[in-house]
């Protein structure tokens, strides 16, 4: 998270600055890393009640008109056509090779009306990318200035009904716009419950201020965001996944309906359909690490008689836990749970079982 230059400046910094956070770079962001109260305290406080971040570097971007279902069906591995309204899906683009671009939310607000939320690193990227797509389609891409604030824990549905913006109606992946200018979804990065919710920057600060008069919410940066999603067992866009990871490999399928994979025209189908074919050469697995020591991003794996068998690509602590936890690539032959690796750091062996994902239970809230 090195400083690499002029970084962007989130609209709240000054709120921030004044809660004690420590700040550093991030996608060409200044973005709070921690708090006072760190890293664990934050954690775990959103995994037992209810932790605010904010996620302002991330980027709305509104796909409005006649074919703007057309558009994203082209342009992400969706039907976006058969979406109903004010539900949301988990998707990617892909480039020719079926390599991930970026991973997305993309809710359908209206018959011709959707909103994506895209990374940080990639929002002009993406941007571009979606109007190269729209080009020949009677279709508007517009990037939306917004604060967005991700308000995450088993008590996020109470405080946001006690300061006057009740979403308890709506289920997990699903979204409204509650008031004019706002966009609100019950989604998130933690496993947990919890609720992401873009307001224009004018409102932004009475409305985190008052979310923050409430004893149940606490800051929470971006180092306890990675903590809660490596133990989510969630992709971050540029390690866990990147334009030359595909989605069977990173164990997405998921997220793309078998018909959907049958039938194709969005782009880089045909190598998707190929991969899925032959399979993958390489899987992304879950990783525990023996004692305490974090094996950490780009930490060669081994068998245990010292072939190559993968690489990690994300490691940390796990609070929740109290153990490390990692996540990485192995052959499809090494991927069964309960397998043992060692892991290479700093010229010592650490054994590291393979683990089902996620490590911690997901607990969002299905309807």
């Amino acid at each position: 998270m090195g400083d690499t230059g002029e970084l962007k400046h989130l609209p709240l910094e000054d709120m921030h600055r004044a809660a004690g956070a420590r700040f550093g770079a991030f996608a060409g962001w200044s973005m709070p890393i921690t708090y006072p109260a760190g890293v664990m305290k934050e954690h775990l406080h959103t995994r037992a009640a209810a932790g605010l971040f904010d996620i302002s570097h991330m980027k709305l971007i509104a796909v409005e008109g006649p074919q703007a279902a057309a558009v994203l069906s082209r342009a992400c591995p969706l039907d976006a056509a058969a979406m109903i309204a004010s539900h949301a899906r988990y998707t990617f683009f892909l480039n020719e090779t079926a390599g991930i671009l970026d991973d997305l939310i993309v809710t359908r607000l209206a018959d011709t009306r959707f909103v994506v939320v895209a990374n940080a690193g990639n929002a002009a990227a993406d941007t571009a990318h979606l109007r190269a797509v729209a080009r020949d389609y009677d279709c508007e891409v517009k990037p939306l200035d917004r604060v967005l604030l991700a308000l995450q824990g088993p008590e996020a549905a109470l405080v946001l009904a006690s300061v006057g913006l009740d979403l308890s109606a709506l289920a997990f992946m699903q979204g409204t716009e509650p008031r004019p200018g706002w966009f609100a979804s019950r989604s998130g990065y933690t496993g947990e419950d919890g609720f992401e919710i873009a307001l224009p920057p004018a409102q932004a600060g009475a409305f985190a201020q008052e979310l923050l008069a409430d004893s149940r919410v606490m800051w929470a940066g971006l180092a306890a965001r990675d903590s809660l999603r490596l133990e989510a067992g969630l992709c971050l866009h540029g390690q866990d996944i990147t334009p030359e990871i595909d989605p069977a490999s990173a164990g997405l399928l998921w997220a793309i309906p078998r018909s959907l994979r049958e039938k194709g025209g969005f782009i880089g189908a045909a190598a998707l359909a190929d991969i899925i074919a032959k399979g993958p050469r390489e899987v992304r697995v879950g990783l525990r690490p023996e004692g305490r020591q974090p094996v950490r991003a780009g930490a060669l794996l081994h068998d245990e008689i010292g072939n190559p068998a993968g690489h990690v690509t994300s490691g940390g602590f796990g609070p929740t836990l109290s153990a490390p936890v990692a996540t990485g690539y192995v052959p499809p032959g090494l991927a069964a749970p309960g397998t043992r690796l060692f892991a290479e750091v700093r010229g010592s062996r650490i054994p590291v079982d393979l683990h089902p994902l996620p490590f911690t239970p997901h607990r969002y809230r299905k309807g």
